[in-house]
């Protein structure tokens, strides 16, 4: 049995893989794995192999900074090992309520709470914390691995069996499998199609054939070779009745505790700012010592939120850090942004993000953010029904029904589209907060055997089928909850923080935030007034009500403009005529939208960008490495 830990000179990310038959040095082949993800771990490492699994580990040092509080972990027998990535912010109690039960610690890490809580309580430990975190524990006594992901899907893991020995490889990132010389590298040829109407990889199964991700709030069961997947815990809304006034206290009181919790860190804490109520709340309560923001060069007046993050960090007397990023800065850092994405990510806002991350880890190692408020708490104008469609839906459904089907086969305008969409229900039009291509167009568009990959309505079906019996605000939120937050918010939140080794947490995404938010009546939630109508209110107390009211702006990013500079175009438009693209799409239709982009026929920005984006990933992934 081998067991190291070395310092380095100098959140965290593991590897590890089960079951290997090829003749391989494990210890090599494992060091090679965890150094390719030491952004996520850049202050030390650590391994371990046996007859039957290798874990390997790179350590971000956030809590308990002595050479006691490295992984692996383990129990004190060590017939428990564990790799560990997140923070579980109640470990404190926890770690008082082992004790109670005889259990011996040895450093103050919260990791080491998860262990023991195995020992103690078995698969039902989930329910007892309260953090994000994915983790592996190989129980020796058992030879049973049990692996398990956050309730949102905050920290991603991922697993395959793709392998050249039925070998199971699994951990934090996809680039470390690359690494193993028993997997298959293989395109999963199924994952292009939604892709190009979601924008992010949306299936259980990744742009890499036989790679999948656990899902959100699951766990697994690896023995002799076999896997058992089930679901711990679902985000359901079970509306309770009582006063704004009750809900708004509750609120303030929860939000409040949850920032509490998410400050705890042996490094400094700072914070990301937007001028948006989600960002401004967490920094109004958090009160780091410094805040940041990004905006983007020659856009300064429209697409630009860093004075206000500039203003409310005055008005809270907190540093602020901002910088501005040029058009070539953000080419430039693709090919790296889509590299440690590990899959294509064509939200335009994972570029700011990027470089948001980096002056971040100029001066802190943990950053708390506001991601999730809209999704729990009813944020994105999607979820509001304007007053004319409120009027028009006055007319019974059994008329608005077919004027919804003609209206569809015609060209699709501004009217057309709103006698359409009048006519349907919520699960036929909606499908998460990004919509690039219509399916119609994505099909044209690509090559025939591309074409097979699953539609777009049974992707959501699945989703909405749990969901049948709730109002429509309840549905969209639990569709952007299950798709769109870990798919895409929460992935690239993880991926471009962890690119510059540091920690990003989301206070609103904590367990007992959402079981708040989940009782909360739609009308307190979305209405005539505002979105996020009661968590605008209990902001109040700690903003100035212009930063609690303001409209959501979200992180826009000036890609229509620059693909009409002339550089920019030219530079896509190569890539559209290449014969990578060749391979996957119809390229005269690529370049009929980029030319009617160009000359401002047309605005096929996100369109452009999102083709774009897959090539520089395909580009760097299936040719270069």
């Amino acid at each position: 049995m081998l067991i190291y830990e070395r310092k380095v000179i100098k959140m965290c990310g593991f590897v590890g893989f089960a079951n290997a038959k090829l003749d391989i040095d494990k210890e090599k082949v494992i060091k090679d794995m965890a150094d390719t993800i030491i952004h996520r771990g850049p202050d030390s490492e650590g391994y371990f192999t046996d007859n039957n699994v290798t874990f390997g580990f790179r350590r971000l040092q956030i809590i308990d900074l002595s050479e006691e509080a490295s992984q692996p972990m383990y129990n004190e027998d060590k017939t428990c090992v564990m790799v560990f990535n997140g923070e579980i912010y109640n470990y404190q109690e926890l770690r008082r309520e082992l004790q109670e039960k005889g259990h011996i610690f040895k450093s103050n890490t919260d990791s080491e709470v998860i262990i023991h809580a195995y020992e103690e309580y078995g698969i039902e430990l989930l329910g007892k914390i309260r953090g994000m975190f994915a983790f592996s524990i190989w129980d020796m006594k058992k030879e049973t691995m049990f692996l398990a992901r956050d309730f949102f899907g905050i920290k991603p893991l991922y697993y395959t069996n793709n392998t050249l020995d039925n070998s199971f490889i699994f951990g934090s990132e996809i680039k470390s499998f690359l690494k193993q010389p028993a997997f298959i590298k293989e395109l999963n040829e199924d994952a292009l199609r939604p892709y190009l109407t979601f924008q992010y990889s949306v299936l259980d199964e990744t742009f890499f054939k036989g790679v999948y991700k656990l899902k959100p709030a699951h766990y697994m069961i690896y023995k002799e070779g076999k896997t058992e997947i089930k679901p711990y815990w679902d985000p359901m809304y079970k509306e309770k009745e009582n006063s704004l006034e009750f809900y708004v206290q509750r609120i303030k009181d929860t939000v409040k505790e949850s920032v509490k919790y998410h400050r705890i860190s042996d490094v400094e804490v700072g914070s990301f700012l937007s001028g948006g109520v989600d960002s401004s709340y967490i920094t109004s309560l958090l009160m780091p010592s410094k805040t940041f923001s990004v905006g983007f060069k020659d856009y300064e007046d429209i697409f630009n939120e860093t004075n206000l993050a500039k203003d409310l960090s005055d008005i809270l007397n907190i540093e602020n850090h901002r910088r501005f990023i040029s058009a070539e800065e953000s080419f430039e850092a693709l090919e790296a942004i889509q590299y440690h994405m590990d899959e294509p990510q064509s939200n335009p806002s994972v570029v700011p993000l990027y470089f948001l991350s980096k002056l971040a880890s100029e001066h802190v190692t943990v950053v708390l953010s506001g991601e999730g408020a809209d999704e729990i708490f009813g944020g994105y104008s999607w979820y509001e029904t304007t007053p004319t469609m409120k009027k028009y839906k006055k007319i019974p459904y059994i008329i608005r029904r077919p004027v919804s089907l003609m209206s569809k086969a015609l060209p699709q305008n501004r009217i057309t589209s709103f006698l359409t969409k009048g006519g349907q229900k919520v699960e036929e039009w909606f499908i998460g907060q990004a919509k690039v291509f219509d399916e119609e167009h994505a099909l044209r568009v690509l090559k025939a055997k591309y074409k097979n990959g699953p539609s777009v309505h049974s992707i959501t079906k699945e989703v909405y089928d749990k969901v049948k019996d709730q109002d429509d605000v309840t549905k969209m939120q639990y569709i952007d909850m299950n798709l769109w937050m870990p798919g895409d918010i929460l992935l690239k939140a993880d991926k471009m923080s962890l690119a510059h080794s540091i920690e990003l947490r989301v206070p609103f995404l904590d367990k007992e935030v959402m079981s708040l938010a989940s009782q909360i009546p739609t009308r307190y939630r979305v209405n005539e007034k505002n979105s996020k109508y009661a968590l605008r209110i209990a902001a109040k107390e700690t903003l100035p009500e212009e930063w609690a009211n303001r409209t959501k702006v979200g992180f826009p990013v000036p890609i229509r403009h620059w693909l009409r500079e002339e550089k920019y175009y030219n530079i896509v438009k190569n890539m559209f005529k290449s014969d990578v693209a060749e391979e996957f799409f119809d390229t005269e239709e690529l370049t009929r939208i980029i030319d009617e982009h160009y000359t401002g026929k047309r605005n096929y920005a996100r369109q452009i960008w999102t083709v774009y984006v897959f090539l520089v990933w395909y580009k760097k992934y299936f040719i270069e490495l």
